[in-house]
């Protein structure tokens, strides 16, 4: 089954700027800020299918949790997508998000390679933007997350997620807050991080 999306990628997590995990001037990023990552990943697929199947203009999002100090820090999950998208469209979105359809997921997504726990997969309202340096993300009775602007500094930052290969920029969250009965955290100041991506499989 192949596969492609891509489009436009923000995130923020409970470390301080810039983020740790992140590769910096070219240097593998280390541990998390506090010992414990807490994190919602945002994706707005501008073109995007599976197989045929149209995905283009749905969003994505992750809310995440992985502790340093557990053996192979394993990620917790909860994978949320738009209610807009048909039932076949959320499928297909969870196979790619999950790593079952391979390709560049197990390249790109932590919890794709790495053992992980999928809380939960909440089909929602979302209203989100991808505006550079103004990213927001709402999903209702989950998750907001807003960006107040860019961190600043002359230092290449790259992430994992949507590529080092990817230029990106680190940004400093507003707001991070997820309200789940899987998952609950509440931040402001914290680190954020923007970018393109492109995947496939």
């Amino acid at each position: 089954m192949s596969w492609r999306i891509r489009g436009t990628y923000f995130e923020s997590c409970n470390c301080d700027a810039i983020c740790p995990c992140r590769r910096i001037d070219g240097v593998a990023g280390g541990r998390s800020t506090h010992g414990v990552c807490l994190g919602v990943l945002s994706w707005l697929i501008e073109e995007g299918e599976v197989d045929g199947l149209e995905l283009s203009s749905l969003p994505v999002a992750l809310a995440t949790r992985y502790s340093d100090d557990e053996p192979g820090s394993p990620w917790s999950w909860i994978l949320y997508l738009d209610e807009r998208a048909t039932a076949d469209q959320c499928d297909a979105l969870e196979a790619i998000y999950t790593g079952r359809l391979g390709g560049d997921a197990e390249r790109h997504f932590p919890w794709a390679w790495k053992e992980s726990t999928l809380l939960a997969v909440r089909v929602a309202a979302f209203e989100v933007d991808h505006t550079w340096r103004h990213q927001r993300l709402r999903i209702r009775d989950h998750v907001s997350l807003r960006i107040r602007g860019a961190f600043g500094g002359e230092h290449e930052v790259t992430c994992v997620i949507p590529g080092h290969d990817r230029e990106g920029e680190e940004l400093v969250a507003d707001e991070l807050v997820l309200e789940d009965p899987a998952l609950a955290f509440a931040y402001s100041g914290v680190c954020g991080y923007g970018a393109t991506f492109d995947y496939a499989g």
